[in-house]
């Protein structure tokens, strides 16, 4: 049986011109497979921590393109289910999966603080660069939907945009404020133990947690994510798209500026018995 979506087909950013559009759409876009800050590299880490397998039921919070949800398929879990707020997005994860013929899949669009499954339904679940652009009473809803989804004992994994340990109050505004005016995406990151508290004041103890650098947007790290030909499949797209370089030029400015306090974090935690 093929993966299931339940909505009708759609594109990643229809309708919107390039100039509006949030950036790691633009990227989808124009080719970019690989969206997470950390890259393919801190996504194999967090896999390798957590360990999803033949006995997981998993959640993936805003599967994104599927990229990730293909690597977490090719490990056999029992089900899959990834929650997927944007309609083009949803539509494109899931024929990305359906491709495996994996017989418990599905995607479904619907919004992560409000997932339409059964408390205790999940042993595993993930999400990678959704809550850095969420304000922080979002961010505390999501995490306490992953609690109620887990079972006692499951693991949460997040990949996420961090800001670098010692960074005060008003780096932090200015690296935000940045952020999102390139992105055209309101970003709201914190240290690693900034995240890390957000985890363990709702019912989680963070079992590992890595940091790698935010280089999204460099050759090196393109290079890495999406080979050779991926990258030319993105400068030939950018090159054609009106706006596009701008906007990728923009982007990087913004991220190269804002390096030596930005990171990328990945931390595996497992819900406690009783949150």
């Amino acid at each position: 049986m093929q993966a299931q979506v339940d909505h009708p087909k759609t594109e990643i950013g229809e309708g919107s011109k390039v100039e509006k559009m949030p950036g790691h759409w633009l990227l989808a876009r124009l080719g970019k497979r690989i969206l997470r800050p950390g890259g393919r590299e801190a996504t194999a880490w967090l896999l390798s921590e957590a360990r999803p397998g033949p006995s997981d039921d998993v959640v993936e919070f805003a599967p994104g393109l599927g990229i990730t949800a293909r690597e977490i398929l090719a490990r056999s879990p029992r089900s899959y289910a990834g929650i997927e707020r944007d309609e083009g997005a949803a539509a494109v994860a899931a024929r990305n999966i359906g491709t495996l013929g994996f017989e418990n899949a599905r995607i479904v669009q619907g919004d992560a603080a409000r997932v339409p499954l059964p408390a205790g339904s999940a042993s595993f679940v993930i999400g990678e660069a959704m809550l850095s652009m969420q304000p922080p009473q979002k961010k505390e809803a999501i995490v306490r939907e992953a609690a109620r989804l887990l079972r006692p004992g499951g693991r949460y994994a997040l990949h996420e945009l961090a800001l670098r340990p010692g960074t005060s109050e008003e780096e932090k505004e200015i690296v935000q404020r940045e952020l999102s005016s390139a992105i055209h995406v309101g970003v709201r990151i914190g240290t690693p133990e900034e995240w890390k508290a957000l985890l363990e004041s709702n019912g989680f103890v963070v079992r590992a947690q890595t940091t790698v650098p935010m280089r999204l947007l460099e050759l090196d790290r393109l290079l890495d994510d999406e080979g050779l030909f991926g990258v030319a499949r993105m400068a030939f797209n950018a090159i054609r798209t009106p706006g596009a370089l701008a906007r990728l030029r923009q982007m990087r400015r913004a991220f190269r500026s804002q390096r030596d306090r930005l990171c990328a974090i990945c931390l595996v935690a497992e819900r406690a018995a009783e949150v």
